[in-house]
């Protein structure tokens, strides 16, 4: 398939999104067209991101000003801690705001990358080169930075939107399976949301991008995904109305996480499999999504051999402790939460719903 362009319209705020093979060692070029006064670089990524990669980047820029920040993988490198780490280099090197900040890697190096961009001189240039399924289909997207706290996740964060955004599917290549799935998520949530034929096109499709068995197929689900992202983000940038829809499933899933202290023992992907679930059977449980349709998706799930129980990784001690973490959530008021929920496939709408009346019960019932 040939080189994908896709423009965020955000007026001063536009950026492309783009989307090629071997894209890494054409990095420094693109950055350049986009970026043309910067002269320092500062590339951040983790241990898990391969050599080559970031060779291939650093020596795509043609500066000699250009460093590397390397951290751990994980979300628990997603604190206030390593965000002034971030800050410090900057300060060192005397990066001004013409400069570029570049994060390499999945959706933590990307929310840490920005949120230190956003802050730093009240924002530094922002090139995100993600290099996992989510990242690219999602996270990278659309300028939502954060960090987590211990009151739960990204509940310290910005709006700040990148100059640019680098895909080379040829990146996941590198990925485990688990992570292929975890980046699926995503991508079954925009059609969820807001796709219904793409989701007919992910019932015959789907093993080919979790396989990476046709890269061609990787690179269209990947396209249908940011052209999704980059419609509602063009509509509602700030979060104020339609843009929570690609909260759907996030609820639960940020409340997982939590429960689980953001350990390996269940990544971001995967707890919005177990929340898409839950929030689409809840959905039918408030009459709005019809059973044949709540069994099209589990019936996808099966096909795909992806579980979306919860007691499958959380015993009923733990509801209480689930429960505790979605009280605290943003989207809180008074004692209602505003979920997202389908009205059929490739339909969502915003409704609020009540924590003792329709939240609990839904979680109690996934362990009958």
């Amino acid at each position: 398939m040939k080189k994908i362009t896709i423009k965020v319209n955000l007026n001063h705020n536009s950026y492309p999104i783009i989307i090629s093979e071997n894209l890494l060692n054409n990095a420094g070029l693109e950055i350049k067209k986009v970026i043309p006064k910067a002269v320092k670089f500062l590339l951040i990524t983790d241990k898990n991101i391969p050599k080559s990669y970031i060779h291939s980047i650093l020596s795509s820029l043609k500066s000699k000003k250009k460093y590397l920040f390397t951290l751990n993988a994980g979300e628990k490198s997603k604190n206030m801690n390593f965000t002034n780490k971030i800050i410090e280099k900057l300060f060192k090197y005397n990066f001004n705001r013409d400069d570029c900040l570049i994060a390499l890697g999945g959706g933590v190096i990307g929310d840490l990358s920005g949120f230190a961009s956003s802050i730093f001189k009240r924002g530094i240039n922002l090139v995100q080169i993600p290099t996992t399924l989510l990242a690219q289909v999602d996270s990278s997207i659309g300028g939502k930075t954060g960090i987590n706290s211990s009151e739960g996740k990204n509940m310290i964060g910005t709006f700040y939107q990148p100059k640019l955004v680098l895909i080379d599917p040829l990146t996941l290549k590198s990925l485990p399976r688990r992570h292929l799935i975890a980046g699926y998520a995503e991508i079954l949530k925009y059609a969820l949301i807001m796709n219904r034929k793409f989701f007919s096109w992910l019932e015959k499709n789907s093993h080919d991008i979790i396989n990476l068995t046709h890269i061609n197929q990787v690179m269209y689900a990947i396209k249908e995904s940011c052209k999704s992202k980059a419609t509602i983000v063009q509509r509602d940038e700030k979060e104020k109305n339609l843009r929570a829809i690609l909260n759907f499933g996030h609820t639960f899933a940020h409340a997982f996480e939590a429960v689980k202290k953001y350990s390996n023992d269940l990544i971001h992907g995967e707890a919005v499999l177990y929340g898409m679930m839950i929030a689409s059977s809840l959905s039918v449980k408030m009459k709005m999504l019809n059973i044949n349709e709540h069994q099209r998706i589990k019936d996808l799930y099966r096909k795909l051999n992806i579980n979306y129980k919860i007691k499958n990784i959380f015993n009923k001690k733990d509801i209480s402790k689930i429960f505790n973490y979605m009280k605290h959530d943003k989207k809180i008021s008074g004692s209602k939460i505003n979920l997202i929920l389908l009205k059929k496939i490739g339909n969502a709408k915003i409704l609020p719903s009540d924590l003792n009346k329709n939240i609990k019960p839904i979680l109690v019932e996934q362990f009958n």
